[in-house]
């Protein structure tokens, strides 16, 4: 059986007997096992699968729009898919010479995984298994890396689903803050049988990422740690050796890119996989994720050791499957890994799996159902389509949701008398509702992440440099330049969630200028903005926390928080309203210009 979290913190303390007995065991083995002169070495093929960033898409379907899923790029998604592949792999292969691993992100991201979260949550009294856990069991994984997304409903949450799970979550990076130990357990190790040879011995090390600490704060803060990968990747690879893994192979929930979206907020690299394979001695592959980017292989030299390490990322949504293949050979009484080559197989080449259809169907049903709910009217049809670059209503709501929470929340407060602004960003490029029926889909679908509602202290100084930062988005245009929406965005490679809309102020925009010297005629109530006068900045929590490293916001006096959706409280707003009437909510506060010289 896969060793979960409390054998693994049982059987830790005598780890290092263990080790001592087994290689005094193995010496005279190996010894014994030298080949004879003339006969042909043993080799050994393994092959080794990865999932990463799953985000609860069991199926191809996209719940915000009641349809099969479909892309420009056409291509498909759900773990139903991924286990057809796997079979297929399994069956080329051989079940026994495979391994099925995940590097993360799995309980969070779309209705079905919210649903089983908050609507009919796993954590009640006789509650239900999460689909996540019964397709990944079904399937068959060996083992899966904690993500930085399954911490988004709490620490109970997340132990359920591990205790759900018939595979170990792994996380050698996330450590008890009392005690400094490992919170889950840090490593898999598993062997494969090889006729007239010893078993080949496979560790799998997880890593999750540090920013964690800054992204949910609220829910482990003073409970869990996370050190850098590179550090507990250095300390973990040369146990996993001395315990006799003949394969070291990390899954880890970190990009390739070396690069933090939190600046220097942490002393730790967010996406720092390629990192841990330059840097780390004693790894032969490593599976990617985090990063939401196709590696189908990535080789990286190790410094110390001259060895090549394969690194590689399938996409995310399990539209992609990478697959490791390795081969060994056994010689001078120990498995050596000769080659290691990554590859990605494609969902969208073949059918859903109709065991995971059949065990699932219920489940999937009832999340169809709830998201259908209508909830209100709206008067207008609202859309996402300009929001990038235009002031946008369907933006302007979200701010004016997370406005009357907060103010409701600081009635009574010292804080009540400062005005309440709110900050949002253009999450998706094809979000809508419709004009006629609004249901919960349709307002799900504006709000994609399962974020919550802040509320900072911010000066009218640091707002203005809060909104120079965020207009770092767009591309630098000189006035006379033909303006290609499609090009006007996105500098640096600037995600549209990392930009945002401050309500309460009139502003422009000048991209003809420099990043730093964009926001012109920035005004409050007519008048000039006051450097000095205070706000309260209604911000959800990945933004208060410091993702996306906007300036002052993170270290700004936190005054209420709470842990129910901005989603959730999207849909209680319109629902209390019964119509959604663009005039309650919609003004048009910024504008981009050049010179002076408005861009639309």
């Amino acid at each position: 059986m896969p060793l979960n979290r409390r054998k693994f913190l049982k059987k830790s303390a005598v780890t290092g007997a263990g080790v001592a007995l087994a290689g005094a065991a193995a010496a005279p083995a190996r010894a014994a096992e030298k080949k004879k002169p003339g006969r042909p070495a043993k080799r050994y093929s393994l092959t080794v699968m990865g999932t990463t960033d799953l985000h609860g898409h069991v199926f191809n379907w996209d719940y915000f729009k009641d349809a099969e899923y479909a892309d420009a790029a056409g291509n498909a998604m759900g773990l139903a898919r991924v286990s057809t592949l796997v079979n297929k792999i399994r069956q080329e292969k051989g079940r026994r010479n495979t391994l099925l691993l995940d590097a993360g992100d799995t309980i969070q991201g779309t209705p079905l995984t919210y649903y089983f979260a908050k609507v009919d949550p796993i954590t009640a009294k006789h509650g239900p298994v999460h689909p996540m856990a019964q397709a990944m069991n079904a399937i068959g994984y060996d083992a899966a890396a904690l993500g930085n997304h399954e911490f988004n409903y709490g620490i109970e949450t997340l132990r359920k689903f591990e205790d759900q799970c018939h595979f170990p979550l792994l996380g050698a990076n996330a450590l008890d803050a009392k005690t400094q130990k490992p919170a889950f357990p840090p490593y898999f190790i598993k062997k494969f049988q090889v006729p007239g040879a010893p078993p080949v011995k496979v560790a799998v090390l997880g890593l999750t990422n540090p920013g964690i600490a800054i992204w949910d704060k609220a829910y482990v803060q003073g409970k869990l740690t996370f050190p850098g990968l590179e550090e507990q990747a250095a300390k973990w690879v040369p146990k996993l050796r001395s315990m006799g893994a003949d394969v070291v192979i990390v899954s880890a929930h970190s990009g390739s890119s070396g690069t933090s979206s939190y600046g220097d907020q942490l002393p730790y690299v967010e996406n720092s996989a390629a990192l841990v394979a330059q840097q780390v001695p004693g790894i032969d592959a490593i599976l990617v994720g985090h990063a939401h980017v196709e590696i189908p292989e990535l080789k990286v030299t190790n410094k110390a050791t001259g060895k090549t390490v394969v690194l590689s990322e399938p996409l995310c949504y399990a539209e992609r499957l990478s697959v490791f293949d390795f081969n060994l050979v056994f010689e001078k009484g120990r498995w050596t890994v000769e080659s290691v080559a990554a590859s990605l197989r494609d969902a969208k080449t073949v059918a859903d799996d109709p065991k995971i259809t059949r065990l699932l169907k219920d489940e999937h049903a009832l999340v169809v159902e709830y998201v259908n709910q209508v909830v209100g009217t709206a008067k207008a049809t609202l859309t996402t389509v300009d929001a990038r670059y235009k002031d946008a209503p369907i933006i302007d709501l979200i701010t004016k949701v997370q406005e009357d929470v907060v103010k409701a929340a600081l009635a009574g407060t010292a804080y009540a008398s400062l005005p309440v602004i709110a900050q949002a960003s253009p999450f998706s490029r094809t979000s809508e509702i419709p004009a006629g029926e609004v249901t919960i889909r349709d307002l799900s679908g504006l709000y994609v992440y399962d974020n919550t509602l802040v509320a900072k202290v911010l000066t009218g100084a640091q707002v203005r440099a809060y909104l120079e930062y965020s207009a770092e988005y767009f591309v630098q245009t000189a006035a006379d330049a033909a303006v290609d929406t499609e090009k006007l965005t996105n500098a640096g490679g600037r995600p549209d969630y990392n930009y945002d809309y401050v309500s309460g102020f009139s502003y422009d925009i000048d991209i003809a200028q420099a990043a730093g010297s964009r926001i012109k005629n920035l005004t409050y109530n007519g008048a000039a903005l006051d450097d000095a006068q205070q706000f309260v900045l209604a911000v959800n929590n990945y933004r208060a926390n410091g993702g996306g490293a906007f300036p002052h916001v993170a270290a700004a006096t936190e005054v209420w928080s709470e842990s129910t959706e901005i989603r959730t409280r999207i849909a209680e707003w319109v629902t209390a309203k019964g119509v959604l009437d663009p005039a309650d909510f919609a003004s048009v506060d910024w504008k981009l210009t050049r010179n002076g010289t408005p861009v639309f």
